[in-house]
């Protein structure tokens, strides 16, 4: 069996589901973030502000290259990507050599939310640890905040559609547990379709 590779918007459980998964398939867990960091002494973001869009999907190109060369395409693991990996077609080649994307699809509202609560706030009322690509239109209130999220959702399910091998639906109401078995089962199905992982 080759690597799950986890695809889908920040907040939908990539992370979470990625290490119960490698926890239940007795394999390694990796997180292209993580990654990232390990490799530049920079977080994601640090990148993305300091140094701009090109610099961070060359140095998340180079971090997906070098865990595909450590992993192979016969160690099997999880791996968790970042949400933006999508406009990354250099990264996603490298990974997709190794295993196969899994689209984890979860509803706009619970994804929301989560954005939602990690707003931080100045003194002055300024709206803080927002996504990029939300801080970048300056919202001025949580009602902006989830319209811009609402367009930038609807972009991104187009894509992670066409990329990914298999999509399972995550139930907002359902225990973590409940969506890994869907997962699970999902996976299977594929299998047996694909007659191999």
């Amino acid at each position: 069996m080759s690597s799950i590779i986890l695809l889908g918007i920040k907040h939908c459980g990539k992370s979470t589901q990625g290490k119960m998964l490698a926890k239940h398939s007795d394999c390694p867990f990796f997180d292209t973030d993580d990654e990232v960091e390990l490799l530049t002494g920079k977080s994601p973001r640090q990148i993305y502000t300091e140094q701009g869009k090109e610099a961070f999907l060359k140095a998340e190109k180079e971090a997906c290259e070098k865990l595909a060369e450590k992993l192979g395409a016969e160690q099997k693991a999880v791996i968790a990507t970042g949400g933006g990996i999508c406009n990354n077609p250099a990264a996603l080649e490298a990974l997709h050599k190794i295993g196969k994307f899994v689209f984890l699809n979860a509803d706009e509202k619970t994804a929301a939310n989560r954005i939602v609560w990690e707003i931080k706030y100045d003194s002055d009322g300024t709206m803080k640890n927002l996504p990029a690509y939300i801080a970048n239109k300056n919202p001025k209130n949580v009602q902006e905040v989830r319209a811009i999220f609402h367009d930038f959702y609807e972009e991104r399910q187009k894509i992670y559609k066409d990329l990914c091998d298999v999509e399972v639906k995550l139930e907002h109401s359902a225990s973590k547990s409940e969506n890994m078995k869907k997962i699970l089962t999902a996976l299977v199905k594929f299998c047996i379709m694909n007659y191999a992982l």
